[in-house]
């Protein structure tokens, strides 16, 4: 199992409830290929550097997670054909980045 993370960014026309249900589809797909979900982040609307697709903003969205290498492919596969995602990026995380991960969470839990 590897620590991967995945950030992705949503079409900014989108509801409140059409973003949870998204999260929520693409949460139950990792859990349901054998994933343990480390941290669910939910960023809000950002404005973007760049406009994407006519946009100038999205709703960004962070998952850390445990997964075998091989379901990888056939997250981004299904994140390709979702036309409510602009942009994700996924990392696989070395024990630095893990650290560092869990350093900020715990961090932004002091925050809040």
């Amino acid at each position: 199992m590897n620590h991967y993370e995945t950030v992705f960014i949503l079409n900014p026309v989108l509801s409140e409830d059409q973003i949870k249900e998204t999260v929520k589809k693409y949460e139950d797909f990792l859990v349901s290929r054998g994933a343990k979900m480390v941290a669910k982040e939910d960023w809000g609307l950002k404005k973007l550097a760049y406009p994407i697709q006519n946009k100038k903003s999205g709703f960004y969205h962070l998952f850390e997670y445990q997964v075998a290498g091989e379901v990888i492919n056939p997250l981004e596969v299904e994140f390709r054909r979702d036309e409510r995602f602009m942009r994700y990026l996924t990392v696989k995380l070395d024990k630095h980045a893990i650290a560092w991960a869990e350093k900020r969470r715990n961090r932004d839990k002091q925050k809040a």
